[in-house]
C-alpha cells in the first residue's frame, strides 16, 4: 500500500484538524494538501515549509514527510483563465444531496419576477426600460459583460408588461449569426428592422417590394396601431454587433410619428463594444449617441455579491449561511474583482458558476460549507 499522509497520522497521534490549527489554517487546506496534493494559489511554497518544519517538530521522520505532495509552481491568472469562470458548471449528484439542491438556485435562469436582484443600479436600469416601454423616454441602451444580467431584465420588463397588461407591442428582431460586417457574418440592416416590425403589426400583409413603399408601409401600420392606444417598442439585443449604419439609421425609427406621438421607442442590449461604438468621440454616430441614453450593468462589490447570493437564496426559501461562510465570500468577492490587466468577472453569471464548482469540492471533502480555501481551489 503506497504511504501516504493518512496512513502514517495515527502512528504520532496527529489529526489534519490538529495540524491546521498549529499552521493557523483552515482544516479544509490540509485536507486538499494531504488527498489532493492541492496548495493555495498564493502562499504555497511558504505553508509547505511551515507544514514540513511543524511535522518534524512533532517528530514525523523524514521519509514520512516526503509522502507530502510539494506545491506546483504557480503562475498568475490570465484573462483566458479568468475567462474559463464563465465556462457552465454542473452540480455534482453529491453536492446536490448535501445540500438538497435539486435545481441550482445560483445559476439557474430567473423564472418569476421576485427572482431578479435589485440594488440601486438594477433599479434605476429597470425603471428606465419600464418608462422607454411606456414612452416616456425615447432610446436607452443597456451595456454590460457577458453574464452581467442584462437578458434577465429584458425578459422582466416583457413579463412586467404582461402582467401589467400595458398597450405597448414589443418588437424583438432576430439576431441569430449577425456581426457588425458580412464577412463575419450577416448584419442587421434597416430594412431588417423595417420587416420585423411590419411581421409583428401585421404577419399576414405583403411586406412592399421598394424600400421606400415598405418603410411608408411599416409607418401607415405604426401610426394605426398607436391610434388604437398602443405604443411599440424595438429592443435589439446583441447591440454591439449592430454596424454603425444600422446605429445611425435608428434615428430615423426614433422620427416616426403621428403628429406629436411618437410611435416607437428603441432599446439596445449589448456588451461593452457597443459602449465604444456610442462614444460621444464617433463622429459617425453623433447623432444618434445625443438622443441615447446609456446605462451600464455594474460588476458586483462585496456587499452587493453578499446581497445578491442572499436574495437566491431566500427566492428558494433558503438562506445563504446554508452554503457559504463569510471567508467563502471574501475569496469570490477577491477571485473575480477586477486584477491587473483584466476586468472585474463579478457578474452573477461568474459568481454562480464559482460557487457551484465550491459546492462540489465541498461535498467531495465533506465540508458543512463553502470556505475561502475551497473557493481558492476551483
Amino acid at each position: 500500500m503506497t504511504n501516504t499522509p493518512k496512513h502514517w497520522l495515527d502512528k504520532y497521534g496527529l489529526t489534519q484538524a490538529k495540524i491546521a490549527k498549529a499552521l493557523k489554517v483552515s482544516p479544509a487546506t490540509i485536507n486538499l494538501i494531504f488527498n489532493h496534493g492541492k496548495y493555495p494559489k498564493t502562499g504555497a511554497n511558504d505553508l509547505y515549509e511551515r507544514l514540513c518544519e511543524h511535522l518534524s517538530g512533532q517528530n514525523v521522520s523524514q521519509a514520512d514527510i516526503d509522502t507530502i505532495a510539494k506545491p506546483q509552481t504557480q503562475t498568475k491568472l490570465s484573462k483566458q483563465e479568468q475567462a474559463m469562470l464563465l465556462r457552465k458548471q454542473t452540480l455534482s449528484h453529491p453536492a446536490k444531496r448535501q445540500f438538497k439542491l435539486f435545481t441550482n438556485i445560483f445559476t439557474d435562469n430567473v423564472r418569476e419576477a421576485n427572482q431578479v436582484y435589485q440594488n440601486s443600479d438594477i433599479k434605476d436600469i429597470r425603471e428606465a426600460l419600464w418608462q422607454t416601454a411606456r414612452g416616456n423616454m425615447s432610446f436607452v441602451a443597456v451595456i454590460g459583460q457577458s453574464g452581467a444580467g442584462k437578458s434577465t431584465l429584458r425578459r422582466e420588463l416583457i413579463d412586467r408588461l404582461d402582467r401589467q397588461k400595458e398597450s405597448v407591442i414589443v418588437i424583438e428582431p432576430y439576431v441569430l449569426a449577425t456581426e457588425d460586417n458580412d464577412i463575419k457574418g450577416k448584419t442587421l440592416k434597416s430594412v431588417h428592422i423595417a420587416e420585423s416590425i411590419l411581421a409583428t403589426l401585421a404577419p399576414s400583409v405583403n411586406a412592399k417590394r421598394s424600400p421606400e413603399a415598405r418603410f411608408r408601409q411599416v409607418h401607415n401600420l405604426l401610426k394605426e396601431s398607436s391610434k388604437a392606444g398602443n405604443h411599440h417598442l424595438l429592443i435589439i439585443e446583441e447591440a454591439h454587433s449592430l454596424p454603425i449604419p444600422t446605429l445611425k439609421h435608428l434615428k430615423r425609427f426614433l422620427e416616426l410619428e403621428n403628429g406629436f406621438t411618437p410611435l416607437l421607442s428603441i432599446v439596445l442590449i449589448g456588451q461593452n463594444e457597443l459602449k465604444n461604438k456610442l462614444s460621444e468621440n464617433n463622429e459617425q454616430v453623433r447623432e444618434v449617441v445625443q438622443r441615447c441614453e446609456i446605462f451600464e450593468l455594474a460588476p458586483f462589490d462585496r456587499d452587493s455579491l453578499e446581497a445578491y447570493l442572499q436574495h437566491r437564496s431566500q427566492s428558494a426559501g433558503r438562506e445563504l449561511g446554508e452554503f457559504i461562510d463569510e471567508s467563502g465570500l471574501n475569496a469570490i468577492a477577491h477571485r473575480l474583482s477586477a486584477q491587473k490587466g483584466a476586468d472585474s468577472l463579478l457578474y452573477p453569471l461568474a459568481v454562480g458558476n464559482l460557487l457551484t464548482g465550491a459546492l462540489n469540492v465541498a461535498s467531495e471533502l465533506g465540508m458543512p460549507v463553502v470556505t475561502g480555501d475551497l473557493v481558492k481551489e476551483v
